[in-house]
């Protein structure tokens, strides 16, 4: 799973190189859309977590028939959710990429790039919730394979697309949307193939389960997407503030973003397979078995990150210099790559709680960590450095909210599991 996830950032973060490559305009463009597409993202994984959440519980309770229709039901409607907010983002994305400070010529760059990334992202989200499916019923094997099948893909025709071969100029900017377009209807297709047979998705009783889970669902998925939409909306804000220094400035921070999420890998590969399994443990009240599942991915992610953060902040100059050519923006891009990676352990850290507590049925919790870690950590401490130390001072905010953050979200979680862990004592001891 991790190595599936790994291939998909590594195309996103290839994405930005090629796109780095057509000149500094091009990736300012492509970087004030990263919001949006965050924005888009938090909604669907929000609902990525309710499927792995009800369904592995289900699973865990012997209820395979229950099962099969929640799968049915959150493909179908979170599809359509899906298609309504893409349309929305399309139908506003003038404001919007305007309030975010981006200028008339790059706001022309975007609009036919935008236009293919909207259906592209709605291909990704019904592949990802297929990929979910399989993650609830403990088949971490195809959704990281198809995530390398699809990257492989991606990388295949971005250079294709983005310069075109022999005479054929290629496409530019809107050349990485449809290499992303391509791969991710691919996914999607294999998904619906693969899902055949299975009996995963049942249609008998689906209208009775809806109206019986609609509000477990929300009481999952309400709060899970409230919680992965405040990235989005602290990204627009943070692009924002960065957007005042230009449009290298620009550049860079989101050439970082796509950085950030290649780095964080193993993070990321936690919070998609680990939830399935706590959510079997909670379904059958063994916190025994959570208490240590998330003891070992603490110590995994915090121990990694850090000393893969360490290498990144040393080789800082060279790996910018191989990322981008624009002098200014790869000077940027070194302040950046020195601080804030060895901060993305305690991150990771906060991170794996938010996706634990959303499986263990605290979904509140998940979201107030969110909350704090997002405006009360990250966003203060990035707008105060910019202001006392400029871009460096930046930097070493954004660095201090990620530590910060991960310190108050472990609290957080080792007082909400103590009280369980005793509960289970006394029947353990007889």
């Amino acid at each position: 799973m991790t190595l599936g996830v790994m291939s998909l950032l590594g195309f996103n973060l290839v994405d930005s190189v090629f796109v780095a490559r057509l000149g500094t305009e091009p990736l300012a463009a492509q970087s004030f859309t990263f919001p949006l597409v965050f924005l888009s993202i938090g909604v669907q994984v929000g609902v990525g977590i309710a499927i792995a959440a009800l369904i592995s519980r289900a699973i865990g309770a012997g209820e395979s028939h229950r099962a099969g229709r929640l799968g049915l039901l959150v493909l179908a409607g979170g599809g359509g959710l899906m298609a309504l907010l893409l349309a929305l983002l399309w139908l506003v994305q003038e404001p919007a990429f305007s309030l975010l400070g981006a200028s008339e010529s790059i706001r022309e760059l975007i609009r036919p790039f935008w236009t293919v990334q909207v259906v592209a992202s709605w291909l990704g989200a019904l592949a990802y919730f297929g990929y979910s499916l399989f993650r609830a019923h403990g088949n971490t094997r195809f959704p990281g394979t198809m995530m390398v099948l699809t990257s492989l893909i991606n990388l295949c025709l971005d250079p294709l697309l983005i310069f075109g071969i022999g005479p054929w100029r290629g496409l530019g900017l809107i050349g990485a949307a449809w290499a992303s377009l391509v791969a991710f209807g691919c996914g999607a297709l294999a998904v619906a193939w693969s899902l055949r047979g299975r009996g995963w998705l049942e249609r008998v009783g689906a209208w009775r389960e809806a109206r019986a889970s609609a509000l477990p669902f929300a009481h999952i998925a309400g709060p899970a997407m409230i919680s992965q939409l405040m990235p989005p909306l602290a990204s627009m804000l943070a692009t924002g503030l960065v957007a005042r220094l230009g449009e290298s400035a620009v550049a860079a921070w989101g050439l970082t973003s796509r950085l950030e999420s290649f780095s964080i890998v193993l993070v990321l590969g936690m919070t998609m397979a680990l939830p399935p399994w706590l959510g079997r443990c909670y379904g059958a009240g063994n916190w025994a078995e959570v208490e240590r599942l998330m003891a070992s991915a603490a110590r995994m992610v915090l121990f990694w990150q850090l000393a893969l953060g360490l290498v990144f902040a040393l080789a800082a100059r060279p790996l910018a210099s191989a990322l981008v050519a624009s002098g200014e923006v790869r000077d940027t891009l070194t302040i950046l790559i020195r601080f804030l990676p060895p901060s993305y352990g305690l991150l990771g850290i906060c991170m794996l709680v938010v996706s634990a507590s959303n499986a263990l049925g605290w979904p509140w919790r998940a979201m107030g960590i969110s909350f704090l870690r997002l405006f009360a950590c990250y966003l203060p401490l990035l707008w105060l450095g910019s202001g006392l130390a400029g871009f460096t001072g930046l930097a070493l905010g954004a660095a201090l909210g990620n530590v910060l953050a991960g310190v108050m979200a472990w609290r957080m979680y080792r007082r909400a599991v103590a009280p369980k862990l005793a509960e289970r004592t006394p029947d353990a001891g007889r």
